[in-house]
């Protein structure tokens, strides 16, 4: 493409409509890139964003970090706070490089001797509890602390965002508490493109050469080393360093090959899980719908329930498309006047479960978005009379679109199976390939998901380590 951002990049999905880009909110962009890049110089700024919780009688609930308007304020409060606790312990790990569970493995033994006489410094009654909590499900917590459905469900929402699991799935807690710790979400006020264009501007400022649409057709690989990429025009760039943002699977089955893996590298690359199940929804408007008075200005959570998350996971575990989908959307156009002419609207929308391999493609399609509008009509009577066109991406489609297997956005699954050590697998977890030159970045490796730059600025350190590029 022409433009950098690949994902985060917008586009015009109908005549005088535009999207923010696929992904539309940031929660974890990593303070030491937005340092040192300077990207507020660059152009971006952010609006940070309240959390509301659709009901359809009206009543909605509003979550603003700490602070709801539910009946379970107190409960809430008590509750964040000793989440926050585990949360900011944890926080450190996204700014490490993975251990290697090796002798003389050369591990930052400093870093994790500090984070683990941080974490012990909890005090036992703590320790225990942290230890008790850091791998069950986040419904049981939920369910134990508070009692409005509707705060129980926006919470669980928030932890399954982008994930192949339900709230009732085993580990799910622990992906409440990284969410926790990147605080409130985030609008990039010009949509998520603003963000790649401000880290572009900053590289270019430092004297960084960037080249658009040059699709990368194989890394170079010379006495066992990496030695630059050759493009699908032909074109071989020379270099002493690679580094893949794209998954991490295709980098090394596609692009380096197998002829240059051991079976055991190439086993694990093909078994990274990455099942995606979100879709996304861009609905463009002739006006604005009425969500029961709701703030079209924040973030707007479609999550009754717990079980209602659970039943809408249901559906996608046996590949069917869910009666009722969870979503969250926005109204970008609220903020930014260039996605749609006066007086027009535009919502984008996360739209969850997706099946990401169903039988029939296109009926899935129209399934999930005959069953999400009928949602969103349930909650904003009149609103399918406001569509002038409907866009609506499953799985399969970001598959297509953006080469990301089964169209999960974070590469691999965010899972326990697939973090820290483990991420995206054994044997490449610490940012090198078994491919010396050829090193890993993006959402694969750890901390993964999301708009952060954290893997990227992990890597670079451990490639400066080395002597750098």
């Amino acid at each position: 493409a022409s433009q950098t951002g690949g994902a985060a990049a917008g586009w015009e999905f109908a005549p005088g409509f535009k999207t923010p880009g696929l992904a539309h909110l940031l929660t974890h962009l990593d303070p030491r890139v937005t340092d040192a890049l300077k990207l507020a110089d660059h152009g971006m700024r952010t609006t940070p964003l309240a959390s509301i919780g659709l009901a359809v009688d009206g009543q909605h609930v509003t979550l603003d970090g700490a602070a709801t308007n539910s009946p379970d304020a107190a409960a809430w409060a008590d509750l964040h706070a000793r989440l926050m606790r585990f949360a900011t312990k944890l926080a450190p790990f996204r700014e490490m490089t993975p251990p290697r569970l090796a002798r003389k493995a050369g591990n930052n033994t400093f870093g994790l001797a500090k984070l683990g006489l941080s974490l012990r410094r909890l005090g036992t009654a703590d320790f225990r509890e942290f230890l008790r909590k850091i791998l069950i499900n986040v419904a049981d917590v939920l369910e134990d602390n508070l009692h409005d459905d509707r705060l129980r469900g926006l919470l669980a929402f928030d932890t399954t965002l982008g994930t192949w699991l339900g709230p009732r799935s085993p580990n799910s807690l622990i992906l409440l508490l990284n969410r926790l710790s990147g605080g409130l979400p985030a609008y990039p006020v010009g949509g998520m493109t603003t963000v790649a264009c401000a880290m572009t501007n900053a590289a270019e400022a430092a004297g960084v050469s960037l080249c658009r649409s040059a699709p990368v057709a194989q890394v170079i690989v010379a006495n066992d080393r990496a030695t630059g990429v050759a493009l699908e025009d032909g074109e071989e760039i020379t270099a002493n360093c690679v580094l893949s943002a794209i998954h991490p699977g295709i980098t090394l089955e596609n692009l380096v090959g197998p002829a240059h893996l051991d079976t055991g590298v190439l086993r694990r690359a093909r078994a990274i899980r990455s099942r995606g199940g979100a879709s996304k929804l861009h609905l463009a408007l002739t006006g604005l719908p009425d969500f029961g008075g709701a703030d079209l200005r924040q973030r707007l959570v479609i999550a009754g329930s717990i079980n209602a998350i659970e039943t809408a996971f249901n559906a996608v575990k046996y590949g069917n498309v869910p009666d009722r989908p969870v979503m969250e959307l926005i109204f970008p156009s609220l903020y930014d006047t260039g996605l749609a002419s006066t007086g027009h609207h535009v919502v984008s929308a996360i739209v969850q479960f997706a099946p990401h391999d169903p039988a029939d493609r296109d009926a899935a399609r129209a399934a999930m978005l005959e069953n999400t509008l009928s949602v969103l009509e349930d909650h904003a009577p009149g609103l399918r009379a406001l569509i002038v066109h409907a866009e609506l991406l499953m799985p399969y489609d970001i598959a297509d679109r953006y080469r990301l297997p089964d169209g999960n956005w974070h590469h691999a699954e965010l899972s326990v199976e697939q973090m820290l050590f483990l991420r995206p697998a054994i044997g490449i977890a610490q940012y090198a390939t078994p491919i010396p030159g050829l090193w890993l970045g993006g959402a694969g490796p750890h901390p993964g998901g999301g708009i952060s730059g954290a893997s990227g600025w992990n890597a670079a350190g451990e490639i400066l380590k080395v002597g750098g590029p």
